[in-house]
């Protein structure tokens, strides 16, 4: 009797009739006193920009994410019930899919823009120690009516503690004070405070829930802030210079409250005004009925970023089982299924089943199957099998077989081939190849090869290399630029034939392609890969291997047979040849 008269007596506050939120003043005091919030916060923002600028695929389908609602009371009213609980996450799923009722009452500048946010809802089903749950909790306090500072969320000071928020996202529902109706901490905050907090009288659609705030709304507005939605009007006043980051929510002078005309023109944002009708306005429940596309973008980035590690992807078209195909489905299929249909299933089949069909099962198909079938399979097939086919197919077949096919076998083809095909392959070929290519191959190249390739090799060349390396070119023929090769000493192995040292095509750049120049690189020592230095062969023989690959190149230019890859290898060997020759002085 005594708690009944301390709940009678305990003063009742007067349901508010005006939005409050605490969202933007619990975000100031955590940049003030939470280490590594202001970090987190740009690093969510970040995530937000580039999501916003370059779509990028982040989580498929939809995203259920489980809720545990700790209930905080004081009064046996603020106990808030079940029923209550499980209808705000009705609204929240209807909200949050665009599946409520309502959003037909977008006007059609908006329509739009009204957007699936595909996130959904369900209360948990195991608690952080992975036992069964309601995904309810509730805690009797002694505290009147708790504020925005997070009091309610810790035993230690009237409340509940949370669960864990990388998992679960924590609903307080309590008593509030000064007229506030919930607040929600932004992604980035401390663990041990993050979820939000709900005034029990603007929670839900039935029990304490309250006009004008008693659809649910103020919880879709506070998970709005949960995965980082700003309020719509930029939270700068009634000036029309805030932003709330998303550029499909048209700038406003300040929040608006109760339930606006379309359209409400604000900071010039006519003809259609604000968006009053977006769940992050301050306007009554019943005023607030849709998410635009780019704030859903924007609490997608924050799924993919911060609370990357909360909720279940699942199909977005999952839809539950009928309600009456539900209420005739068993609750326990075990148990329950079992009664009725074995009563009724061996009623009837059974009775029925083995007069009529075993009957007429025995007494003809088996007297028509052994009587005729066995009696022409027999008789007629085995004669005819035997008889015909056997004498036809030895004694045709063979006869034509070895006859004909041979004869114009051996008899025409032999005659073609090699009559004619030999002369002509014979003749011509031989004749043009042994007669014209080795003249020209011989006589031509080494008189007009070793004149003009050297002189067109070091005039023309410096003209496209650089102008430090144009300074440091030699004026003698047999010797590359300084910067590419240095001062080859005279004749330190032997002295090269410039047919073979000088391809007449400019190295691209003064360098060698492939091989790196000048700075004590170690020459490519053939088929080993190694370096002149170590030893491996003499620098004699390795000279004279390039020598007679750089005359090998210079034959082949000479008669024409060089494609570009085989000049750049050319000019390739020439270089290091004369790297091999410095590092042998």
């Amino acid at each position: 009797m005594a708690e009944k008269k301390q709940e009678k007596d305990e003063p009742q506050e007067t349901p508010p009739v005006r939005r409050t939120c605490g969202a933007m003043q619990v975000h100031e005091r955590l940049l003030r006193t939470a280490p590594g919030y202001r970090e987190a916060r740009d690093a969510s923002e970040n995530q937000a920009l580039r999501a916003a600028m370059f779509p990028m695929a982040g989580r498929t389908g939809c995203t259920r994410i489980p809720v545990v609602v700790h209930v905080v009371y004081k009064t046996a009213a603020q106990n808030i019930s079940d029923a209550q609980i499980k209808s705000q996450i009705d609204v929240l799923n209807a909200d949050f899919r665009k599946k409520n009722a309502d959003v037909s009452t977008v006007p059609a500048a908006f329509a739009p823009l009204a957007a699936d946010s595909r996130i959904q809802f369900e209360l948990a089903k195991t608690d952080p120690s992975g036992n069964p749950t309601t995904g309810i909790t509730r805690t009797a306090t002694t505290v009147s009516a708790f504020s925005d500072d997070d009091a309610v969320k810790a035993s230690g000071t009237g409340g509940a503690d949370p669960w864990p928020a990388d998992k679960y996202l924590n609903i307080w529902v309590c008593q509030l004070g000064g007229g506030l109706l919930g607040y929600a901490q932004f992604p980035g905050g401390p663990a041990a405070t993050d979820g939000v907090v709900i005034l029990h009288s603007a929670f839900g659609t039935t029990g304490t829930a309250a006009a004008p705030f008693n659809l649910g709304r103020t919880t879709t507005h506070e998970i709005g802030h949960w995965l980082n939605l700003r309020h719509i009007w930029g939270d700068d006043g009634t000036g029309c210079a805030g932003s709330d980051f998303v550029a499909d929510t048209p700038n406003q002078g300040g929040g608006n409250v109760g339930v606006p005309v379309f359209p409400h023109v604000s900071c010039g944002n006519g003809p259609n005004g604000d968006m009053f009708m977006n769940y992050m306005d301050y306007v009554d429940d019943i005023a607030m009925v849709m998410f635009s596309a780019g704030q859903v973008t924007r609490m997608q980035a924050a799924l993919d970023g911060l609370r990357s590690s909360i909720g279940t992807s699942i199909p977005c078209d999952a839809k539950p089982l009928p309600k009456e195909v539900a209420k005739e489905f068993p609750k326990d299929p075990v148990k329950e299924f079992p009664k009725d249909p074995p009563k009724e299933f061996p009623k009837d089949p059974p009775k029925e089943f083995p007069k009529d069909p075993p009957k007429e099962f025995h007494k003809d198909p088996p007297k028509e199957f052994h009587k005729d079938p066995p009696k022409e399979f027999h008789k007629d097939p085995p004669k005819e099998f035997h008889k015909d086919p056997p004498k036809d197919f030895p004694k045709d077949p063979p006869k034509e077989f070895h006859k004909d096919p041979p004869k114009d076998f051996h008899k025409d083809p032999p005659k073609d081939f090699h009559k004619d095909p030999p002369k002509d392959f014979h003749k011509d070929p031989p004749k043009d190849f042994h007669k014209d290519p080795p003249k020209d191959f011989h006589k031509d190249p080494p008189k007009d090869f070793p004149k003009d390739p050297p002189k067109d090799f070091h005039k023309d060349p410096p003209k496209d290399f650089p102008k430090d390396l144009v300074k440091d070119w030699p004026q003698d023929p047999g010797v590359g630029p300084k910067s590419i090769v240095g001062d080859l000493p005279p004749k330190s192995i032997a002295d090269p034939p410039k047919s073979f040292m000088e391809p007449p095509v400019d190295f691209p750049g003064g360098v060698s392609p492939v091989q790196p120049v000048g700075g004590g690189g170690m020459p490519f020592v053939l088929a080993t890969g190694a370096g002149a230095a170590a030893g491996r062969q003499p620098a004699t023989t390795l000279a004279g291997a390039y020598q007679q690959l750089l005359d090998h190149y210079a034959r082949l230019y000479a008669a024409g047979q060089l494609d570009a890859a085989g000049m750049a290898a050319w000019q390739e060997l020439a270089v290091t040849y004369r790297r091999l020759l410095s590092s042998g002085s």
